[in-house]
């Protein structure tokens, strides 16, 4: 076995990567507040090549120096944007057709393994704050919540991970 080099990896360039299609997901952060977070979650979409990102509340935006420590330029090829409040990120979302699920552990919350998504669907996956998760207002307005299982002691797994989870998940499900 041998590792592959850079060069041979045949990534697409940026411009290459706009006009690619994508993953009919946009990543909502309500009000994330690690930028190393932020940064590692740009470059984990850029990797399943999803549509969007919505920076909300706290969250905060490139350029910034923290953020490009782990997005290691995936903040040049996500399309995101800002919005005072996950409110108004759910709101437009909403109207753009997406389905709008929290990914958080809740009452009623469907388990990840059990989540089944359409093929024509488009779906905003809303991730919350490091410690208080996804705002109670958000929790109020979302189409359905999913709830990724877990077996430690720990009560929650980090953004991140749960992010790349949640997008291997769904791509996984899209590609059969």
């Amino acid at each position: 076995m041998r590792k592959l080099k850079l060069d041979e990896l045949n990534r697409a360039t940026v411009d290459e990567f706009k006009a690619q299609d994508k993953l009919p997901v946009a990543v909502v952060l309500d009000n994330v507040r690690s930028m190393h977070n932020i940064g590692s979650i740009f470059r984990t979409s850029d990797g399943f090549a999803v549509e969007q990102i919505c920076l909300c509340g706290i969250t905060a935006q490139p350029p910034h120096r923290e953020i490009e420590k782990t997005a290691l330029g995936a903040t040049q090829s996500i399309n995101w944007t800002y919005y005072e409040t996950p409110l108004q990120a759910v709101e437009q979302l909403r109207k753009d057709g997406y389905q709008i699920i929290a990914i958080e552990q809740a009452e009623n919350s469907t388990m990840l393994h059990e989540f089944k998504p359409t093929e024509d669907g488009k779906y905003a996956f809303i991730f919350g704050n490091e410690v208080n998760g996804v705002s109670d207002e958000v929790m109020q307005v979302t189409d359905a919540c999913i709830e990724i299982p877990q077996f430690g002691t720990k009560h929650s797994f980090n953004i991140v991970v749960s992010a790349g989870i949640v997008l291997w998940d769904f791509f996984a499900k899209m590609a059969i």
